[in-house]
């Protein structure tokens, strides 16, 4: 019976579909994408896809609203053009921060995402590094998490590093933290950063931890604005850090973020492709790792009914 495997591209990165098609020796499914004058969105899925395995490759950069609807309608379109499964490949999860009820009256949009993926059409979720692991939780469709901890570490370990330790940004992070420690056999150390009111700003109290003279290691799963993360770096400084390097998987970077970074003592900043860099700005200490292959293996593992838990990353 048909079932071939087809990667679908959204508008949102198409680069990295491009790459991951590349991987599993495919070419994208032809799609047409097209906002009318009344900023109406309207998708077609240019071949057909009946009886097809199809995994539509979306993620979460600006403007993600429609990035989000355009994924919804490509899923539709999917779905009523008869293919036999629709995966919504996600490397930066939709809304992924608003994981909780944390103030009355307000929308927990990760898991009304999920409803969406699922009322839309999709089959199943394939994502990394989600903010909080309860967004799991909220489909009823299945979800697998992949990790970009090894790609990271592998390119750490690359930098000639010396007396070396790894520090969390605060004390929510340190079993993130604690993961990157062990895969590169180093100690960690942790701050103490407290964050008073509901913004991007926090402040940082305290390090638990020897950093003096050693070179300074620091991972965040995001970084948005890089303010508290640019504070860390000036504080691990301060307080003696050696070389200081920094890694995230998803950079979002917006605002002042990448002049942040090419103005703080950083050495080098590596992130990965799940979201494209902004175009126009300054990126001389950033160093990005490609998904795609992590993604791939994962795709191919899918299709075939393999366990994908061998490949998180």
């Amino acid at each position: 019976m048909k079932n071939y495997l087809k990667i679908l591209s959204g508008s949102s990165n198409p680069e990295l579909a491009e790459e991951i098609s590349n991987q599993l020796d495919i070419s994208p499914t032809r799609r047409t994408i097209v906002r009318a004058s009344n900023d109406n969105i309207k998708v077609k899925i240019e071949e057909s896809v009946r009886e097809d395995d199809v995994f539509v490759v979306q993620t979460s950069s600006p403007p993600v609203n429609d990035h989000l609807i355009e994924l919804l309608m490509l899923i539709d379109a999917l779905k009523y053009a008869s293919a036999r499964r629709i995966t919504a490949v996600l490397p930066y999860y939709p809304y992924v921060r608003s994981d909780k009820k944390d103030e009355p009256r307000i929308s927990i949009s990760a898991r009304l995402v999920a409803d969406l993926l699922q009322a839309a059409g999709a089959d199943r979720i394939l994502t990394i590094t989600l903010h909080s692991p309860q967004i799991v939780a909220f489909s009823r469709i299945p979800v697998d998490q992949l990790w970009a901890t090894g790609l990271i570490c592998d390119f750490m370990r690359r930098q000639n590093l010396g007396k070396a330790v790894v520090v969390s940004p605060d004390v929510g992070s340190a079993d993130e933290a604690g993961t990157y420690a062990r895969r590169l056999d180093l100690p960690l150390a942790i701050m103490d950063k407290r964050r008073h009111a509901d913004d991007e700003k926090a402040e940082i109290q305290n390090i638990i931890g020897d950093i003096d003279g050693r070179d300074a290691l620091l991972f965040d799963d995001e970084v948005l604005t890089g303010g508290s993360m640019m504070e860390a770096i000036r504080i691990l400084k301060d307080k003696g850090a050696r070389r200081i390097l920094a890694g995230c998987t998803h950079g979002i970077f917006s605002g002042q973020a990448l002049q942040r970074i090419d103005d703080s003592p950083v050495e080098v900043f590596a992130t990965t492709n799940t979201i494209p860099l902004p175009t126009g700005k300054p990126r001389e200490k950033i160093e990005v790792l490609s998904v795609a292959r992590l993604l791939s293996d994962s795709i191919k593992a899918i299709h075939h009914g393999e366990s994908v838990s061998r490949i998180v990353g």
